[in-house]
């Protein structure tokens, strides 16, 4: 299985839908709480490009972008894939 990291906020829709579309798949993965800002924030923002809204997804250290992307991968049928690699 794809390690799958995200970095998230508490009362966040987005988040919530993101993690569930995963969790559905059964897919475990690191969750990153950013409530707080500062260091991890940071990290987030330079990892995902410079984006600063939440959720920032990453699967097996590459970045596939907030909650609308994650969906839109599995719309099109390349998030299994993604996911299943070893």
């Amino acid at each position: 299985m794809a390690k799958v990291e995200i970095y998230s906020k508490t009362y966040c829709g987005f988040c919530v839908r993101a993690k569930s579309l995963l969790e559905a798949k059964g897919i475990a993965f690191d969750e990153i709480n950013i409530d707080g800002g500062g260091p991890r924030r940071d990290e987030m923002i330079q990892r995902a490009n410079g984006r600063t809204t939440v959720p920032q997804i990453f699967i097996d250290g590459r970045h596939v972008g907030g909650c609308t992307d994650l969906f839109a991968l599995d719309r099109e049928g390349e998030l299994d894939g993604m996911l299943a690699r070893p």
